[in-house]
């Protein structure tokens, strides 16, 4: 699967890949979580402020590293899309693509012509700098995720896995549950379903976004790929419960 760092740097780990959002500037997050096995990163820009400069340390890092990095953009703009691409981004992540017809456009923008839109820009780092084959910097163009967040993107998922070129598609529960139609589909564990077989129909992957703790639960559902941590929410998590190990119960204090 395209999300998962090859050997040797990847994990050997068979069957569902796990994966962790970056969503701090700092160039230690893609470090420590590459270091503590996690099979892919995505770099958050939908729900940060992440600057370019910012993505870029995280690309070069990763790509040092050897690690499979993603970075979700913020909407569905070609220039964006491309630049990251070009950038040494594996793919992007495209947040609310929910109908076929804006499948078709942000996977137009990911491949070069005549497959898609994409400008050429082989001095890049994409086609190092002016040095890979030109060859094999147009046969970079892809790695589209979609975001299936919505009542409309689910009820129209197997049009929207079935568009050529598409990378895979991402399950996004949270949002998905804010929506006010939400009560036109079934149970969640239907939906996941349904996109799963959506996915398997067409032969792209299918993975969801969750907690640390639901994420064995979302492998046995049958998802191809799981983000499932953050660097962000670690860090505060790390943090509480050091302080919380340091503070008496009320029970100590009495005793």
């Amino acid at each position: 699967m395209f999300l998962r760092t090859p050997p040797p740097h990847g994990t050997p780990r068979e069957g569902t890949a796990f994966g962790a959002w970056v969503k701090l500037p700092g160039v230690e997050s893609p470090e420590i979580l590459a270091d503590a096995g996690f099979d892919f990163l995505v770099v958050d820009t939908e729900h940060t402020l992440l600057d370019l400069a910012a993505v870029e340390r995280h690309l070069v890092l990763g790509r040092t590293l050897g690690m499979r990095v993603f970075v979700r953009v913020p909407g569905t703009d070609q220039g964006t899309i491309q630049r990251l691409l070009d950038s040494g981004a594996h793919g992007v992540v495209v947040p609310h693509v929910d109908d076929v017809a804006t499948a078709r456009r942000v996977v137009a923008a990911s491949h070069f012509p005549p497959r898609g839109t994409r400008g050429s820009g082989g001095t890049s780092r994409a086609g190092r700098f002016g040095t890979a084959p030109r060859a094999d910097y147009l046969a970079g163009g892809g790695g589209v995720v979609a975001q299936v967040e919505s009542v409309a993107s689910v009820l129209a998922v197997g049009e929207i896995a079935a568009v050529e070129g598409l990378g895979a598609l991402l399950l996004g529960q949270a949002d998905l549950g804010l929506d006010p139609r939400r009560g036109e589909l079934g149970p969640a564990e239907d939906v996941a379903a349904a996109v799963i077989a959506a996915g398997r129909a067409a032969g792209v992957p299918v993975g969801t976004a969750c907690s640390p703790g639901a994420a064995a639960a979302q492998r046995d559902a049958g998802f191809d790929f799981v983000v499932c941590a953050n660097d962000a929410t670690l860090l505060a998590s790390a943090a509480r419960d050091v302080i919380r190990s340091l503070t008496p119960t009320e029970e100590a204090a009495h005793a």
